[in-house]
């Protein structure tokens, strides 16, 4: 191995050639942006340019400058062929490849060649950077059975960090690389502890399956969804500094988001209709709806009505309500595709009639039948069209609907947590869980259009309603599912997987475990394992890839702006985590100090010293970390010491606690 070489007065003709590399590039990079933008449509039709346009649109923000992202980060040597390894392809005038994608097949020795396994390598080297310019190179001797230090690869987890997440290319391990590179068809749940990179290891994964499946999931589309709008700005950069740029990023309440949320629902009442007996019970209210049939209808048919009678319309009926109420997970026919469905039997009936009398309607007759007066108002009378928020806001307010449409499902104490005043539709007081209600409903009227892949993050928080409501927008698509049990703090968490992978659509869905923990260092995520055997026992404690002697200071007696104005004097961001009821005096405290501090929001982003609230700090990370009064963050809530569990584990170098009174008894001892 050779050493890392820093910057000196004799120069490293190493380094002077890989920097020249860079350079050309970066050359190359612009030469390929400009021959993107100078493609021109040649005049063929409008549809065809507005294509074109769109196309180049697309490419040139796939290959936009970052001009603190160097054009490549390592390289690997065979013995007879040497490939840079970048975030993005890049070639030169002739075609040539000056970097490779690291998605590529040929870059996969990079992340996953060892010693003991150098998969044909004899070199690989790693580059260091410092704004952009490289630094230093540490070179792994594979072929001789020589590994690296790993301090170039520590240098990156550690660098300091300030606005939104970055992307991990350049440090994939092979555990991590084992699950970015799974088949686009396998579906994968990432039980990740707090550090492992189980966030960013499901956006490289989406970036990787539309590097190798573009053509499939350009047509079908990549989902992003997170636990909130704070969350989704994080990580908003890292596809696009991947070269992604058409990926969809939302939350489920987004996903959702068919009435205006105005109200809050009490904690028992939101469990309630988070639960999956809410599907079936909506599911009867709809189905439950539609009327037998109670007279002969005249259908009018080229020229002549034709009579169909009763007996065959309660067929019809009967024949397609029965393909709709197999039950919420077993419906085959969406209920307007089934009136639809109602009004072509009727007029194909009346159609048969005039065949077997001579006559020869043709199908443009038959259609209009379909459509005619008499055959809408017999649907209108028996299938009629719903509404999926009306449906719902009736299901509330009326305690006969709801108590027929929920018989041996919600008990009586129920269906009263349930039911609210009546009141105008307008007028609803909506709330994000009655939004899922409706997102349901809406599902059972008309098919939600899918997407090809779907990557859903935290989600050991989603309820089984809201896990519906994912599965709707998964089709025959797969999943990646991110998450860690012993961070769930909403009130349906479970124990294990199985009830979330189920409610998903994927109950055969592999669970991978990431238990090497890169960002956290080892005597913070000690420190927080102590809560495990409290929060989820049985689950295995995470351990660190590194330690940082001085990383941990839990004080009694610390003054929280003297301790923040220590931590600015360094370089990196800064988040003063405590209870969301003291936000306003943590913020004010530090402001008297000269010290002002952006408070992060469910719809804001995190700047260099924040004061974050404890339910909005999942799957944050800052440089530096002050825990205020972890007593009143467990207090705050249920499930408070696994909030405080998160709330310990966001820190990528330091965590200070700051505590007046008795700390949570496990952190005491």
């Amino acid at each position: 191995m050779s050493p890392a070489a820093p910057e000196t007065t004799a120069p490293d003709p190493v380094l002077a050639a890989e920097r020249a590399h860079l350079r050309r590039a970066a050359d190359c990079l612009t030469a390929m942006r400009a021959a993107t933008a100078a493609v021109t449509d040649a005049g063929v039709d409008a549809w065809a340019a507005e294509r074109l346009g769109a196309a180049r649109a697309e490419r040139l923000r796939a290959l936009a400058a970052d001009p603190g992202v160097p054009p490549s980060f390592g390289r690997t040597d065979t013995g007879t062929e040497t490939f840079h390894i970048g975030r993005r392809h890049v070639r030169d005038a002739d075609g040539t490849p000056v970097v490779i994608d690291w998605r590529a097949p040929m870059s996969r020795p990079f992340y996953r060649a060892s010693a003991a396994d150098p998969q044909g390598l004899v070199r690989r080297r790693r580059f260091g950077f410092s704004g952009g310019e490289l630094t230093g190179y540490e070179d792994e001797l594979l072929g001789q059975g020589r590994d690296g230090d790993g301090r170039l690869l520590r240098e990156e987890i550690e660098r300091p960090r300030s606005g939104p997440m970055r992307d991990i290319v350049a440090t994939i391990a092979p555990d991590q690389d084992d699950i970015v590179r799974a088949p686009l068809a396998e579906s994968i749940c990432v039980q990740g502890a707090p550090g492992t990179g189980k966030t960013a290891v499901g956006l490289h994964r989406a970036a990787y399956l539309l590097y190798t499946h573009g053509g499939q999931l350009a047509r079908t589309g990549v989902l992003v969804v997170g636990p909130n709008r704070a969350f989704l700005r994080y990580i908003e950069q890292v596809l696009p500094t991947l070269g992604e740029v058409d990926v969809e990023q939302t939350t489920v309440a987004e996903l959702t988001a068919r009435v205006p949320v105005r109200g809050t629902d009490a904690p028992e009442v939101a469990v309630l209709k988070g639960d999956a007996r809410l599907a079936e019970v909506l599911h009867r209210a709809l189905w439950g709806s539609i009327a037998k049939p109670a007279d002969d209808v005249q259908v009018p048919l080229a020229g002549r009505r034709r009579r169909v009678p009763v007996e065959r319309l309660k067929r019809y009926v009967d024949d397609l309500r029965r393909r709709g109420r197999a039950g919420a997970d077993q419906q085959v026919l969406h209920h307007a595709a089934g009136r639809e469905r109602l009004a072509v039997l009727v007029a194909e009936d009346a159609r048969r009639q005039a065949e077997e009398a001579g006559g020869s309607p043709t199908d443009a007759e038959t259609r209009r039948a379909a459509r005619s007066p008499e055959v809408r108002a017999f649907c209108d009378a028996v299938w009629p069209a719903r509404d999926a928020a009306e449906l719902v806001h009736a299901l509330l307010t009326d305690p006969a609907l709801l108590a027929r449409a929920a018989r041996g499902l919600l008990d009586d104490a129920e269906q009263a947590l349930l039911r609210r005043p009546a009141g105008p539709l307008h007028r609803a007081p909506w709330t994000d869980a009655d939004a899922v209600l409706v997102d349901e409903v809406a599902g059972l009227l008309e098919r939600t259009p899918g997407f090809g892949h779907v990557v859903v993050d935290e989600a050991q928080d989603l309820s089984p309603l809201q896990c519906r409501a994912v599965a709707r927008r998964l089709a025959a698509g797969s999943l990646t599912v991110l998450g860690d049990l012993a961070q769930a703090t909403s009130p349906w968490s479970a124990a294990d997987w199985g009830g979330t992978l189920a409610g998903l659509g994927r109950p055969d869905a592999a669970v991978r475990p990431l238990l090497r923990g890169y960002r956290v260092p080892g005597e913070v995520l000690d420190y927080a394992n102590r809560l495990l055997p409290l929060i989820a026992p049985g689950l295995p404690a995470a351990t660190a890839v590194r330690r940082g002697p001085g990383s941990l200071r839990v004080r009694a007696d610390g003054v929280l702006p003297d301790v923040v104005r220590e931590l600015a004097a360094r370089p990196g961001s800064i988040g003063v985590v405590c209870a969301d009821a003291a936000v306003p005096g943590v913020a004010a405290a530090l402001a008297g100090a000269g010290l002002p501090a952006a408070v992060l929001t469910d719809d804001g982003a995190a700047g260099p010293l924040a004061v974050v609230p404890a339910s909005l700090a999942k799957g944050l990370e800052f440089d530096a970390v002050v825990v205020v009064d972890p007593a009143a963050i467990v207090a705050a809530e249920p499930r408070g010491l696994h909030r405080l569990y998160v709330v310990l584990t966001r820190a990528v170098s330091t965590l200070v606690v700051l505590h007046a009174g008795d700390l949570p008894e496990p952190l005491a001892e």
